[in-house]
């Protein structure tokens, strides 16, 4: 592998997941050259393993009103984000929103419910709470004895559908994705920052991005006080095959678990959060936790057919927000630490890493998440 010979040098992403990807696409479609490299194939990592939940009020915690912000932001730019990817590769991104119902199972999780619905509206979320009754009118699959439930007026998309049309995006303008092709190292400059690959190979570009996810920390050549803080979360997940008798059509999530119907037939059970570091196994006890808590939910989960279980190790951060803007090492930015919210910030991640590429200006939605905010902190274990 040779660097470019494009007058204009390359953006070089390291990591093809959902935010690696689609920086390239916006990059790509305004006439910047982009070269992505990825370990494994496009999107087979965090992102083909997620959910494809867009539910900032639903997953709206306590003393996270920045991320919420941020949430939010990008939701509102989810329509025009997939009008404009649909027109360009004709691949449908599977966009739905019927809304998230947040149940409780029983009278104890009804009143741990009622304590964040009074902090979301406090904050300003669009939340409506439902009796059981009404809950069950919403969405009839759910349990007969579920105590309450609080509505939100979220979406969803399909994230799998999501890596084909990106991909399929940044070919259209002639974007370079290299798979099985592991970044080993950075070589920061100025002027000609550079990838070295495990293959021995260097390629200078105009600007390195290190979009790497959970493996943003494993990449050499960067000085201990700037390596991301970002650590592997574990998440197993389960995915059944519906049947024409049962019809979810909502996002359900309770105490344990989440339920997300889609329309290709499948409906995903997720997921678990282990700091269990790269171990990717499947096991027994975290399949258990998610199909228990999604059967209190949703009894008739019961009859459907298993497809597949498999392990997503999501990219976290010592708060859980993400790392996003310059690294404070020359010609390296970080779009890393998306935590759970990385399908949700594609848009508002993807455009402002773009701006900030092209116009080295650090927008106001990146300023509570610039990497600076942990440069006195310990480093990550």
């Amino acid at each position: 592998m040779t660097s470019s010979s494009n007058a204009v040098p390359p953006v070089l992403i390291i990591g093809a997941g959902t935010i690696g990807l689609s920086i390239g696409w916006e990059l790509a479609r305004t006439g910047t050259p982009v070269q992505i490299f990825d370990r494994d194939a496009p999107g087979r990592g965090a992102t083909w393993k997620a959910g494809g939940m867009l539910t900032p009020d639903a997953e709206l915690q306590f003393e996270e009103s920045e991320l919420y912000r941020l949430n939010h932001e990008s939701l509102d730019r989810w329509p025009a984000f997939v009008e404009t990817l649909e027109r360009e590769t004709g691949i449908d991104l599977g966009f739905r929103t019927e809304g998230t119902l947040t149940v409780a199972p029983d009278e104890d999780s009804a009143a741990a419910m009622e304590r964040v619905y009074k902090f979301q509206k406090k904050v300003g979320a669009d939340v409506e709470r439902l009796t059981g009754a009404e809950a069950r009118e919403h969405e009839p699959f759910l349990a007969p004895h579920v105590a309450g439930a609080v509505y939100t007026d979220d979406a969803q998309v399909n994230n799998r559908a999501l890596v084909r049309a990106l991909v399929a995006g940044i070919n259209n303008y002639e974007g370079s994705i290299h798979s099985q092709t592991p970044v080993e190292a950075v070589d920061p400059d100025a002027d000609a920052p550079a990838v070295v690959t495990a293959a021995g190979d260097r390629i200078e570009g105009q600007q390195v991005i290190v979009a790497a996810g959970a493996w943003s920390r494993q990449i050499e050549g960067l000085d201990e006080a700037v390596r991301p803080p970002v650590r592997p979360v574990r998440g197993q997940i389960l995915e059944l095959e519906s049947r024409p008798t049962f019809d979810l059509r909502h996002v359900v999530r309770g105490p344990d678990a989440y339920l997300v119907p889609k329309a290709d037939g499948r409906v995903l059970v997720g997921a678990t959060s282990e700091e269990k570091g790269f171990e990717k196994a499947v096991t027994a006890g975290g399949l258990y936790n998610l199909l228990e808590g999604a059967l209190e939910l949703v009894p008739g989960l019961r009859e459907l057919t298993v497809r597949r279980s498999d392990v997503g190790l999501r990219p976290g951060t010592r708060d859980n927000a993400p790392l996003l803007g310059p690294s404070g090492a020359p010609g390296v930015l970080y779009a890393t630490g998306h935590y759970r919210h990385g399908i949700l910030l594609t848009p508002v991640t993807a455009q402002e890493i773009a701006t900030l590429v092209r116009t080295g200006t650090v927008s106001e939605w990146l300023e509570a998440f610039l990497p600076a905010r942990f440069a006195d902190a310990p480093a990550a274990v």
